[in-house]
């Protein structure tokens, strides 16, 4: 009987899915700080194989200390945290999980759109303290017909703007580049796109190129009736304008899934009702979750059969 290969696995899941790729692989379940040093420590020279996901990532000294080490998966689209220039340099391959959650964070996306513009968190709690519509006194806007900017453009960006058409919504979008075969308009920086939208979707990549790329200038051009929904990355957002300009009006309201102080709750929004919170969940559904874990085995197992991966970085 053919030996598993030894997996190193540095994010929390789901038991349903650990088994399944605890059957194909030798597991060592490093999920938080302790066991990951510990496993390096004690282990490091038999791991083959790293799965991770981008906020969690894996460091170039730790990727040193690991001399058998031949592939890193993100579970995931995003790999910012993982040293790619450290393992390009050991001629480790890369491979995330590309595809595979697109719907599901676009589907959340545009929830968290409706509740924001809406206001349903809000008329939610204000049915459960006992209070009618009129007591409540306050119209929410027409969601339909408005116009919806994109920062990002990849998979999720087209699947978000896809909907939009549902709503009747004009789409622009901004990006590293400009995309021809795009029926939307393409703005030359963040800035023009939230002069122009009523309602602003984040969709890009974290990282150092995109760290608070939503800036106050940008909230501010966004304007006094413009949404904010961010479902890419906290970094991409700067918290503290984004709180500033909720809490003086500067912006109408927010939809937020991540935020850069995860896993801790966003201090400088919790306070604040025209802001809606859910916890970097955008990209979690039970189909989601399948199609990624698959997805991963799908690209371990073509690396290690000499094949090409599904989705390589």
């Amino acid at each position: 009987m053919t030996s598993k290969i030894p997996l190193l696995m540095l994010n929390p899941l789901q038991d349903e899915y650990t088994q399944q790729i605890s059957a194909v692989y030798d597991v060592t379940f490093a999920t938080d700080d302790a066991k990951r040093r510990e496993a390096i420590a004690t282990q490091g020279s038999r791991y083959r194989a790293v799965l991770t996901i981008g906020t969690i990532g894996i460091t170039g000294e730790e990727i040193a200390a690991l001399p058998a080490l031949e592939l890193i998966v993100t579970l995931g689209v995003g790999y910012e945290m993982v040293d790619v220039a450290a393992a390009r340099a050991r001629g480790i391959a890369l491979a995330n999980g590309a595809g595979t959650n697109d719907d599901c964070v676009a589907d959340h996306a545009f929830g968290l759109l409706l509740a924001a513009v809406r206001g349903i968190a809000q008329l939610d709690r204000g049915v459960r303290k006992g209070l009618w519509r009129d007591q409540l006194s306050f119209y929410t806007p027409t969601v339909s017909s408005k116009r919806i900017g994109l920062l990002g453009m990849g998979m999720i960006g087209q699947k978000i703007a896809r909907r939009a058409g549902g709503f009747d919504m004009p789409v622009g979008y901004f990006s590293r580049t400009r995309k021809a075969d795009l029926p939307y308009s393409y703005f030359d920086s963040a800035l023009a796109l939230a002069e122009w939208a009523d309602y602003l979707i984040v969709a890009t990549p974290g990282g150092a190129d995109t760290r608070h790329m939503v800036n106050t200038q940008v909230l501010n051009a966004l304007g006094p009736k413009g949404v904010l929904v961010n479902i890419a990355r906290g970094s991409v957002v700067d918290t503290a304008a984004l709180a500033a300009a909720l809490r003086e009006g500067r912006i109408a309201s927010a939809g937020v899934d991540v935020y850069e102080s995860e896993p801790q709750p966003p201090a400088e929004l919790i306070d604040l009702p025209n802001v809606v919170l859910t916890p970097h969940i955008a990209g979690r559904s039970p189909e989601a979750m399948q199609a990624s874990v698959l997805r991963f085995l799908e690209n371990a197992g073509a690396f290690f059969a000499g094949k090409p991966m599904p989705s390589p970085i």
